[in-house]
């Protein structure tokens, strides 16, 4: 390997020899586009400084202190005089350059590591660039860097470093650009962070900049104060400035032709780009660092054309994290089902139904038709408050876009996928059966949950195409006969409508009445549980640790009463878990650590309060003082009024609870194909195919079928199973998102006025790292020695690299200075923190301890 090369040698595939922002600037610089010249010191020169300072030993001894000791070390090591030489033959003697660290875990697709690494600007001579160098070594073991490897899964051992001399651009102004807008996540909008002299002092967040958002040919500007550059020194380093520079530092002309810039660095990597530019005193505009975004939430799959919406599946089932390929190839099938109800059965049933994809490993629904549609439009935000208001609002807001205008005016579509839906599912007799024997629609339901016990597994002899084939059909066929249960539960929530209108009380203000319902699997099964920690013996339960219960309870060990009671828990219960409505996830059958840890808890709780079954029985007293309030009120309007009211609420008590079970029957579904393809696991790991049996939840269905033939699926597994810890890694994901990335919720939030804002008594500033937080505030002027506690604000007059371990903890971030680009908003948004920054006197207006809640989308920090 060459120890030096020279950016015209290098593309984006030499990570390894060159990190992450050499590849990036040697792929530039081949494209054409306009980098200032330069070289690399590859990986290779790093290696040998490190072997020579002992770092392997230093690793391997890990522990407390590594940063310290590794850093130590490389700064007290000389350059290997091979690769001094090296350096000095690639170095015009005299000329000031930038020195620049490269690792190889940066600037990645996952994780940018933006400033995660040093920088020296303005670097003259030779003695000053070897010591450049060894200073940019040994910041590839910072504490930020260190503890930013470790929160993001990245062995130490396996990361090296290049140094990337690249010749000094005197700029004249200079910034970053994203070419998507990184808090609203709207592709194609170009924003422009600009500040006098070198752009370090935008990067750094030392100050507030010039904002310019570009659309189209839509140019909006936002005027920073820019009190402060950073200029070169003659002679080398650079110096601080105060400008008090007046007006925008960027025309239109020069914003227009660095978003035309953004664009082209975007074409050419496909994918939106966060660089740092600057423009000398002839106004040549230079590229000086590109990286991915990595902060935007991917694209979903796109099925039809225009603008699109969608809505998230996992947020909507409390799921954040990934699901496994199994998982979204089952719920595929499941929706296949469901649309076949409608009568917009796929051609494939694989292939899932029209209006559901993926993005991030998670599923979506695209609900632009409905949104088009003006029964749609009554529709949709009625069903949306009942489960998910805040979507209602954003769905409210959507039909305002004049993208999303009215296209389908009928109502014979929806009337005649109603109809379809009713027939099939008989909705006319099991309301009819609901309103006059509701304790047959109860025993219908019961009947149900036992015929699903009853259905056959797949034999034992069963080939894995045969278990296959009867999970596909058990998917397919079982939903319509699961989904007819919510009838019922419907005609509960409709009777309870109606009361609302009869008796004239707001439906707001008949909560009560839907309290401790009857009937719900999900309550029923909470307090069997407590009610199985009064019968076990407490002891092995308040002194052990949960991994020693679950060792004694596989080994048939646990005292009788609580082995017995743990066992005929799980035969009715077993089937769930933690984000259950995913094939790949294990179930409390397959690994009882959280059900014998709850168990534990309510053994080592003290307390005389009241326990669950009498918060139960409290609740339904409650419940049935309520109704007696609501039929006295429409009393007042007529005796037949109270009637009606007086049965329409008996109704709903009775049959509100089945809400919860048809759900609690599909994960039963899930949970029995789980189990089957795990045997379909062995039998390909036997062939050679896979690892382990569970790596068969990171194939489809499809692709088990043809596993058999397909030959070794390691590397593929590997590579998915990978993709999805990363996945598991991001901490925002979207309520609501249209397909050119834009987030409404995001964008909704944004648009808060600054006036409405002050009127509430709120700080202000920019909008950094969307999210809400409420916590306690931690006003921290100087990192060093600082101390956060988890999920406390960190409040601080700007932040460089140097603070970014306080991020691990912090709830949020407000910051005085900076913009959305600056280096606190951008690791704010790598860690999911919201964050505001910009927002003047922060640290003497939010005094530590004080409650404050930060809007990262709004830009405004308040306090009660």
């Amino acid at each position: 390997m060459t120890t030096a090369l020279d950016f015209s040698r290098i593309d984006g595939g030499m990570l390894d020899e060159v990190g992450g922002k050499a590849a990036n600037l040697g792929e530039l610089t081949r494209a054409g586009l306009p980098v200032p010249p330069g070289w690399v010191l590859t990986t290779r020169a790093y290696r040998q400084a490190a072997a020579a300072a002992g770092l392997d030993g230093i690793i391997a001894a890990g522990g407390d202190g590594l940063a310290e000791k590794a850093r130590s070390r490389l700064l007290e090591t000389p350059v290997p005089p091979d690769v001094a030489k090296a350096v000095l033959e690639a170095y015009t003697p005299g000329e000031p350059v930038a020195v620049r660290s490269s690792a190889t875990a940066e600037d990645l697709p996952f994780a940018s590591f933006a400033g995660q690494q040093d920088t020296y600007l303005n670097v003259v001579g030779e003695q000053a660039l070897l010591d450049a160098v060894r200073r940019c070594w040994a910041s590839l073991w910072t504490d930020r860097a260190v503890a930013y490897r470790e929160s993001n899964g990245i062995d130490h051992a396996s990361v090296t470093l290049a140094v990337v001399v690249q010749t000094m651009v005197d700029a004249r102004v200079a910034g970053v650009m994203f070419t998507a807008n990184p808090v609203t996540g709207r592709r194609r909008e170009t924003v422009i962070d600009a500040g006098p002299g070198l752009g370090e002092a935008v990067v750094s967040g030392a100050v507030n900049p010039d904002r310019f958002v570009v659309h189209g040919e839509s140019v909006e500007r936002h005027a920073g104060d820019k009190r402060v550059a950073i200029r070169p020194l003659p002679g080398g380093g650079t110096e601080r400035v105060e400008t008090g520079h007046e007006g925008l530092c960027l025309t239109d002309a020069e914003v227009r032709e660095l978003a035309a810039l953004g664009a082209r660095v975007e074409e050419h990597y496909g994918a939106p780009q966060d660089t740092e530019w600057a423009i000398d005193a002839g106004g040549r505009i230079w590229l000086t660092q590109a990286r991915p975004i990595t902060t935007l939430y991917p694209l979903p799959e796109r099925r039809a054309d225009g603008l699109r919406a969608y809505f998230s599946f996992n947020v909507a089932q409390g799921v954040m994290g990934p699901i496994t390929p199994m998982g979204i190839a089952v719920f595929r099938l499941v929706g296949s089902g469901a649309a076949g109800l409608f009568g917009f059965a796929p051609a494939d049933p694989h292939d899932g139904p029209r209006a559901m994809t993926e993005s991030g490993q998670r599923l979506w629904l695209d609900l632009t038709t409905p949104l088009r549609s003006r029964v749609g439009r009554v529709i949709l935000p009625k069903l949306l408050r009942v489960g998910e208001a805040r979507t209602a609002v954003l769905v409210d807001d959507l039909t305002r876009d004049p993208r999303l205008s009215v296209i389908h005016t009928s109502r014979r579509p929806f009337a005649r996928a109603a109809f379809r839906f009713a027939r099939r599912v008989r909705v006319p007799g099991r309301v009819f059966q609901a309103l006059t024997r509701p304790e047959r629609a109860l025993a219908r339901t019961r009947r149900l949950g036992e015929e699903l016990d009853r259905r056959p597994a797949a034999a034992a002899t069963a080939t894995p195409a045969d278990r296959l084939a009867h999970a596909e059909r058990m998917l397919t066929a079982t939903f319509p006969a699961i989904i007819s249960i919510m009838p019922f539960a419907l005609t509960g929530y409709g009777l309870f409508a109606l009361s609302s209108r009869l008796s004239g009380v707001p439906i707001g203000d008949m909560q009560d009445v839907l309290r401790s319902v009857p009937n719900n699997p999900t309550t029923e099964m909470d307090l069997e549980l407590w009610a199985l920690a009064t019968r076990v013996e407490p002891e092995p339960f308040r002194t052990l640790p949960v991994p020693e219960l679950v060792r004694l309870y596989r080994a048939g060990e646990l005292p009788p009463r609580g082995q017995r009671g743990v066992e005929v828990f799980l035969d009715a219960y077993g089937h769930r878990g933690v984000a259950e409505i995913d094939v790949g996830v294990p179930r409390w059958s397959d690994d009882p650590s959280h059900l014998l840890g709850v168990l534990a808890n309510y053994l080592r709780a003290g307390g005389d309060g009241p326990t669950p079954d009498e918060l139960f029985a409290k609740g339904a007293a409650e419940a049935e003082a309520a109704m007696a309030r609501i039929v006295a009120a429409a009393r007042r309007r007529g005796r037949a009024r109270a009637a009606a009211v007086r049965f329409g609420l008996r109704r709903t008590r009775q049959l509100a609870g089945l809400r919860e079970l048809p759900k609690f029957y599909l994960v039963k579904v899930i949970a029995a194909v789980r189990h089957s393809m795990l045997a379909v696991g062995e039998h390909l790991v036997a062939a050679g195919v896979l690892d382990s049996a569970a790596d068969v939840y990171f194939l489809t269905l499809k692709e088990a079928r043809s596993a058999p033939a397909g030959g070794d699926l390691r590397d593929l597994v590997a590579g998915r199973r990978a993709a999805h810890e990363r996945e598991s890694r991001r901490r925002h994901v979207p309520r609501m998102l249209l397909s050119d990335g834009t987030e409404p919720e995001a964008l909704a939030t944004a648009t808060v006025t600054s006036a409405m804002a002050a009127a509430d008594g709120a700080l202000t500033g920019t909008a950094a790292s969307a999210g809400t937080v409420t916590g306690t505030a931690r006003v921290v002027l100087d990192p060093v020695g600082a101390h956060l506690e988890p999920g406390e604000i960190l409040v601080c007059p700007s932040t460089d690299p140097g603070w970014t371990p306080l991020f691990l903890t912090a709830g949020g971030l407000v910051m005085e200075m900076g913009g959305a680009m600056s280096h606190g908003a951008v690791v704010a948004r790598e860690y999911g923190i919201p964050a505001v920054v910009g927002v003047a006197g922060a640290t003497h207006r939010i005094t530590t301890g004080e409650t404050v809640t930060v809007d990262g989308a709004a830009g405004t920090v308040t306090t009660p």
